[in-house]
């Protein structure tokens, strides 16, 4: 996979596979700053636990994509289901289906020049993703795969990222991480997590999710109000309220 987009600039439109956590964010913002002509957003709704998909509170990709002044499409609950799925890559194909149909029907009336998507080190999704753009005939651009986590993390801030902690899923990470802004301090906790129990840095594996608040990509940040359920081991924050400022 290459990140070099000079010569995919032209073309058609591109859409940014989006969910408003911080590396679909850092993909769209990077397109962006490329000069990709990203014309949608689309964000897929897992009705549970998703091998391909972040999960928790996806209903503000709108409010996000409103910030971010393009258009989302959406794909709904139920679009998909595996009920009689037992095997990891039979339930990733079969969740990937509903984005491929519908790409292929936004091209029936605007020309796709590629995806943007926010892949660090899975090859699980990453694999199957491209796949998808080969049969669809367009490009992929992913400008975090296979960078280093930490330098990742600390580019996002350096940007001016706002990062939200919506739940957490892995050892090391209590309820405190619940609602906790992603800073250079929680990043260099992660860095020693990592160290300690092999918590990937930017929650890849599902350690942890996030939202994005705020971000140059963005011209309004959001503002969230939240309870926040713990079992334990894991935990997340459920969204009462979010409004953009």
């Amino acid at each position: 996979m290459s990140t070099d987009t000079a010569d995919t600039r032209e073309g058609g439109a591109w859409v940014s596979l989006f969910s408003g956590g911080k590396d679909s964010s850092w993909a769209l913002h990077r397109a962006l700053e490329e000069g990709l002509p990203v014309e949608r957003l689309l964000t897929v709704h897992p009705a549970g636990d998703s091998y391909m998909y972040h999960v928790p509170e996806t209903r503000l990709a709108s409010l996000a994509a409103e910030s971010v002044g393009v258009p989302l499409l959406e794909v709904e609950p139920g679009a998909f289901g595996a009920d009689d799925v037992v095997d990891a890559g039979e339930q990733g194909d079969a969740e990937l289906e509903p984005m491929e149909a519908a790409l292929a029907e936004l091209a029936d009336d605007l020309p796709l020049a590629g995806v943007t998507a926010g892949a660090v080190e899975s090859e699980f999704q990453t694999s199957r993703i491209e796949a998808m753009c080969d049969r669809l005939g367009i490009g992929l651009f992913a400008p975090l795969w296979q960078r280093d986590p930490l330098e990742l993390g600390e580019a996002m801030l350096d940007a001016g990222f706002e990062i939200t902690i919506l739940q957490v899923a892995a050892a090391g990470l209590d309820e405190s991480w619940l609602g906790r802004t992603l800073d250079r301090g929680a990043l260099a906790e992660l860095a020693e997590l990592h160290e300690e129990y092999g918590v990937h840095v930017l929650g890849e594996g599902g350690e942890f999710e996030t939202f994005v608040t705020d971000g140059p990509h963005m011209d309004r940040a959001v503002d969230l109000t939240y309870d926040t359920e713990w079992d334990g081991s894991r935990g997340r924050i459920r969204v009462t309220d979010a409004r953009l400022r």
